[in-house]
């Protein structure tokens, strides 16, 4: 299936039965475009999954802006991990993606084989199921993955760059939102499952991993909100109200650091790009 019009071979303009492109390598136009198509995929569990990616690389990005910076020295290995969370996971969710437009297409074709004979019937109804299992797992992956960027970004607030923690925020938001749309995508393949007790742990799962995104990304939030540097995580070399970093003084926001001037939020201060 090819989309009319459409022959860059600059962009991902262009889907073919033969190779469709990978949502990754595609220019963000080219994907809208296509997302926007009468092309059945990518639909909402890929831009479910790209989305969670965009939340992932505004963690590695905020952890990035937090390096080398005295006023968050306490931090240093908290932006190391998360950083790299938030790095792999943006890479994850676009495979994500991809396994979710690839997930559809298999379901697709299942729908389509050939139901003349029992044998047929037999054969199509258990393609059905095989590949409704599929289409569920890759969106309930994408849902534990937002968990997982949900966990850094609540890591990172209020122990990294004030003046980027907004963009927590926003990735909280998107991880969240991310997750109930990739949530949707799982119950929709449940009654194809042909298995009520395996449809039921699937949904008790979704159910729980939500539970747990949301109360996340509100902690997350609220941290930002308050605009405040808080303790290292447990087992990080120093803390965040000790002397030199934190709210200590001569760090944090004590004179000459923090919110006063010439550091933090103050003039001539650190911006966040």
């Amino acid at each position: 299936m090819a989309l009319s019009g459409r022959d860059s071979p600059h962009t991902i303009d262009r889907m073919s039965d033969a190779a469709a492109p990978r949502f990754g390598s595609m220019t963000l136009d080219g994907f809208i475009q296509l997302l926007g198509s009468a092309m059945p995929s990518p639909g909402g569990g890929a831009a479910s999954a790209v989305a969670a990616s965009c939340g992932a690389a505004l963690v590695a990005m905020v952890a990035s802006l937090s390096v080398d910076r005295p006023k968050y020295a306490a931090y240093a290995a908290s932006h190391a991990r998360h950083g790299e969370a938030g790095r792999v996971l943006a890479a994850r969710l676009l495979a994500l993606a991809d396994q979710d437009a690839d997930a559809y297409a298999a379901f697709a074709a299942a729908l389509k084989l050939p139901r003349e004979t029992d044998a047929e019937k037999v054969a199509r109804t258990a393609a059905i199921r095989a590949s409704a299992r599929v289409a569920a797992d890759v969106p309930l992956r994408t849902v534990e993955a937002c968990r997982e960027v949900v966990i850094a970004a609540e890591a990172l607030a209020g122990r990294s760059n004030l003046n980027a923690a907004s963009d927590l925020a926003v990735a909280s938001r998107l991880a969240e939102a991310a997750a109930h749309g990739a949530a949707e995508n799982v119950m929709v393949n449940l009654p194809s499952l042909g298995d009520e007790v395996l449809a039921d742990e699937l949904r008790g799962r979704v159910e729980v991993l939500l539970a747990e995104i949301e109360e996340l990304a509100e902690a997350t939030r609220a941290h930002v909100e308050r605009g405040e540097l808080r303790d290292a995580e447990a087992g990080e070399a120093g803390l965040a109200d000790g002397p030199g970093a934190g709210n200590g003084p001569g760090a944090g926001n004590g004179p000459g650091a923090g919110n006063g001037p010439g550091a933090g939020n103050g003039p001539g201060a650190e911006t966040a790009s």
